[in-house]
């Protein structure tokens, strides 16, 4: 009989038995004959070479050691996305990239550690009026962001703090306007699946103050389904077919994609995050969402 295809589901140390919404990939995969199990990503135990396909999932603590994430993603022989694409994705500087190739993104002032910003300088950078984010260019999730109000002078002075703390430990550093759009509408979370929409979901905001947490991960809040605009579908489409241009246009596209948008204030959608690395899915909340997600995986077991 022929061998049984191997899936390793890959995760991080807190979630060893994945997250929730990957979780639920596993018996639909071992019901199409697929041997599925979740891999700790820096388990020295784990045999990458034994699984035909590895497929970043909760891999959420890789922030703190990105080189050694890096390094693991290029040892694995089957990945997917691939090492490449997870050293290109896990820093957001890549939104720059995108901005030059016409995708709208949020507009971001960056703070780097080699300009030698202290607090007057930061106080010059930050927006006179409304809310703005501070939020570190390697990160997963919100870990390390907070949300400040710019004509508060304490809020003020607690950005700059957080600003100089994420400076100082030699860290990229966004700044960005608040768009009042997120606490009316949420995010929409636009899922790709082989290069090709698959479905959508909408978030609410995740942001209500100041930094707070360095725990690994936060919940997303989920509001549920959502049928996409045209103008949403065009921004993610146009904003991954940027990202495979970057890259060199892989051969394949990639396994997987989640595009963020949100509302900017002429209306219009503006990409916040291309998600490549270990975005959630949420399967579940799609029509035919887990089937969808392992029809992609299953058809990686096959030469392009």
């Amino acid at each position: 009989m022929p061998r049984q295809a191997r899936v390793a589901l890959v995760t991080c140390g807190e979630f060893p038995d994945l997250d929730a919404y990957d979780a639920v990939l596993v018996p639909r995969l071992t019901s199409m004959g697929i041997a599925a199990e979740a891999a700790v990503w820096d388990d020295p135990a784990v045999d990458w070479d034994a699984y035909d396909l590895s497929v970043v999932r909760s891999t959420w603590d890789y922030a703190s050691r990105r080189d050694a994430f890096l390094a693991w993603a290029r040892s694995v022989p089957a990945l997917a996305n691939s090492a490449a694409v997870l050293e290109w994705n896990t820093d957001k500087h890549y939104l720059l990239e995108l901005d030059r190739r016409g995708v709208p993104v949020v507009p971001t002032t960056w703070l780097e550690p080699s300009q030698g910003l202290r607090a007057r300088g930061l106080h010059t950078r930050m927006p006179a009026l409304g809310d703005f984010v501070l939020k570190p260019a390697v990160a997963a999730g919100s870990i390390g962001a907070g949300r400040y109000t710019a004509n508060n002078s304490y809020a003020r002075g607690q950005a700059i703090a957080h600003a100089l703390k994420l400076l100082d430990a030699d860290q990229s550093v966004m700044l960005q306007r608040y768009l009042p759009a997120v606490d009316a509408k949420g995010e929409t979370s636009m899922v790709f699946l082989d290069g090709r929409y698959a479905y959508a979901v909408r978030k609410e905001a995740m942001l209500t103050g100041p930094v707070s947490s360095e725990r690994l991960y936060q919940a997303e809040k989920l509001q549920g389904g959502h049928q996409p605009t045209e103008g949403e579908l065009k921004v993610a489409a146009d904003a991954i077919e940027a990202a495979m241009a970057c890259l060199d246009n892989p051969l394949r596209p990639f396994l997987y994609a989640r595009a963020d948008l949100v509302q900017g204030d002429d209306g219009e959608p503006v990409l916040l995050e291309l998600e490549l690395t270990e975005p959630s899915l949420f399967p579940e909340l799609a029509v035919g969402g887990i089937d969808m997600v392992c029809r992609a995986i299953a058809g990686r077991l096959s030469p392009a």
